[in-house]
């Protein structure tokens, strides 16, 4: 449910700039209320301004009379309008609420509900366990980059355990099971149990845990996935356990967590005390005296479906309902008509303001680039390598957001620090390179040896750097003059690049001359140029293909950011006024328009001639140009 309530006048908090609605989400569980704020933008980005998280424990004793405690009532009374204060400091103006299991289930929910009205002025909705399976479902796949693939997802909860089957964009089946860690707990733990876990204890659980599963084993019938995904608190800590016991260190964050690993965290978990297991490296305090029954679960249900290894993420049910709320908003495009890792790439770039009309013209060189050098034998890349190229090409100017000087350095660090769901934290430091690297001095092997990549990914990330480096030159001025550049095959020691272009681009033909020596040290060809003159009425076909595909889905109601007018006209600043920095409107295909923005008019001899080149030289629309030696930096 959805509350609106006035804005207090003249509190505006960060989240209120501009045209953005702040929307504050509550997820009330069985072990804790969570929170999250954001800010939704007109273009289809969200900026999270807080995430909160108390420990109520709304589900402690329930289970046993199916009421809810009046002390765990008063204390989740109290954290809800502590979050609503919370949310109001940050212009939230609409609230989502949900509740799940222990509030379902609780004969007293309604007394929970009404005072959460009166006191909180929060009406909350209670969803059922397949609603809650879905949300799971939305929050999960959203974040993760499955393609083709189908997977398990499973969450562990406080109350109850949800198993979703179901691949990027929609889901098979939804199963929730009326297992949970608090549960258990209440359930096969006398209350204040302080002592170890003996390894009949545990079986009794797991025997338990085994008879539920059995119940409900019938409805995965169809294959098996081959991947599984665990959300929650219980498996992350587990995971995290798993990590610092075994080696030490610190996880870095969601990764994975296999069989053995959880066997041998259960094991050491059984031969602790709750006190001794609240000091056990990795482990959350606060869940030391319920873990073992969440634990549990995780093992039984791994053995119930032959899962060896699952992924751990920290998305969940918050982000399902983030998910389940802007595809209900009217004027954004559907979730699915991007991959998980288009938006995140689309989100990261408007966020930080990005030239999205110059991010998509390098973007689409770099890949005519990487393609035709592919085939003219200069590299054995592939479809994983091309993607990377892609993402980073788009996102290298991010930088800019903090400040043009260095720009380059700041990107690297936004890329690598990011959100990005849908990527791996090494996929995210190998377009943070190449990023980091598109501009100033190539990277030599000095550069990329202190870059946290593995030696593989230093030698893909140098070609990769020098490719974006010349896709960049190709669109100096920003105009997109160049309209393809595709290598020829390779003869001998040259590498024959023909590019086509409408315009006066001498900027980026001193630009590519600058990258000839750089190209020459990685791909081991000397660079030579060949340039197309192509009018803008009779370009050839592939000339006008579409930018990549990332690229193309509008914001709503026609806007694009940063590419003028919905009526297709240019709005850019223009120099040509006498008195400064006038409006361009003139179409963007009418031959005036380069005019507007001071490009020079067609000359009487070709356009893309070198200055000292001989007019003898000169052979129709091909102007051969060879690399020598120049000082000169762009």
């Amino acid at each position: 449910m959805r509350v609106n309530l006035p804005r207090s006048p003249g509190r505006q908090g960060p989240g209120t700039r501009g045209d953005g609605r702040v929307v504050a989400f509550f997820d009330i569980g069985t072990n804790s209320i969570r929170l999250l704020v954001v800010c939704l933008q007109r273009d289809c980005t969200y900026q999270v301004l807080t995430r909160q998280k108390e420990v109520v424990r709304l589900g402690e004793g329930e289970f046993e009379d199916c009421c809810i405690s009046e002390s765990a009532i008063e204390r989740a009374v109290v954290v809800c309008q502590r979050f609503i204060d919370l949310a109001h400091s940050f212009g939230a103006d609409e609230y989502v609420a949900v509740a799940t299991s222990a509030t379902r289930e609780a004969k007293n929910r309604n007394d929970l509900l009404h005072r959460l009205r009166q006191e909180a002025r929060l009406d909350v909705r209670v969803v059922s366990g397949e609603e809650e399976a879905r949300l799971i479902y939305l929050g999960v796949a959203g974040g993760t980059h499955l393609g083709d693939e189908r997977a398990f997802f499973l969450d562990i909860g406080g109350g109850s355990t949800e198993i979703i089957v179901g691949g990027q964009h929609a889901y098979e089946l939804l199963v929730s099971l009326p297992l949970g860690a608090i549960r258990l707990t209440n359930q096969f733990f006398a209350r204040g149990f302080d002592g170890r876990v003996s390894k009949k204890r545990y079986e009794s659980i797991c025997r338990h845990v085994r008879e539920v599963i059995g119940r409900e084993i019938w409805r995965f019938s169809g294959p098996r996935p081959v991947r599984a995904i665990g959300s929650s608190g219980t498996i992350i800590n587990l995971a995290e356990i798993a990590s610092r016991t075994a080696n030490g260190a610190r996880s870095a964050g969601p990764g994975f967590l296999d069989k053995k690993s959880l066997s041998r965290v259960i094991a050491l978990l059984c031969s602790l005390t709750l006190k001794e297991r609240r000091s056990l490296p990795g482990i959350n305090p606060e869940r030391s005296d319920i873990i073992i029954a969440g634990a549990a679960v995780l093992d039984c249900l791994m053995e119930a479906f032959s899962i060896e290894r699952i992924e751990v993420t920290g998305r969940g049910l918050q982000e399902g309902l983030l998910a389940d709320y802007l595809s209900r908003m009217e004027g954004f495009p559907l979730l699915d008509q991007l991959s998980v890792r288009e938006r995140s790439v689309l989100q990261l770039a408007r966020s930080c303001g990005v030239n999205e009309f110059h991010s998509r013209t390098v973007a689409k060189l770099a890949l005519e680039l990487f393609d035709s050098s592919g085939k003219a034998g200069l590299h054995m890349f592939g479809p994983e390598e091309r993607e990377l190229l892609l993402y980073a090409t788009f996102l290298h100017d991010v930088g800019s957001f903090i400040s043009y000087q260095d720009h380059q350095v700041h990107s690297h660090y936004i890329i690598r620090n990011s959100d990005m769901p849908g990527f791996s934290r090494r996929e995210a430091l190998v377009m943070a390179t190449i990023a980091r690297f598109h501009r100033k001095k190539a990277p030599g092997k000095r550069e990329l040896a202190g870059t946290g990549l593995v030696p593989s990914d230093q030698k893909r990330v140098r070609a990769l750097v020098a490719l974006l480096r010349m896709a960049e030159s190709l669109d100096r001025s920003h105009a997109a003059l160049v309209r393809r550049a595709a290598f020829q095959e390779t003869t001998g020691k040259n590498a024959v690049l023909l590019i086509s272009a409408v315009g006066d681009c001498q900027l980026e033909l001193w630009g590519i001359e600058h990258e000839a020596g750089n190209f020459r040290r990685i791909f081991g060809r000397r660079l030579v140029t060949e340039v197309r003159r192509v009018e803008l009425g009779e370009m050839h076909e592939r000339d006008k293909e579409p930018l990549p595909n990332l690229l193309n889905h509008s914001t709503p109601r026609g806007w694009h950011p940063g590419e003028g007018r919905m009526d297709g006209r240019c709005d850019q600043p223009s120099h040509r006024s006498g008195d400064g920095m006038t409006t361009c409107h003139v179409p963007a295909g009418d031959p005036r328009h380069g005019q507007a923005h001071g490009e020079r008019p067609p000359a009487s001899r070709p356009l893309f001639a070198s200055p000292s080149c001989d007019p003898g030289e000169w052979e129709g629309d091909h102007v051969p140009r060879s690399r020598k030696k120049d000082n000169r930096r762009p």
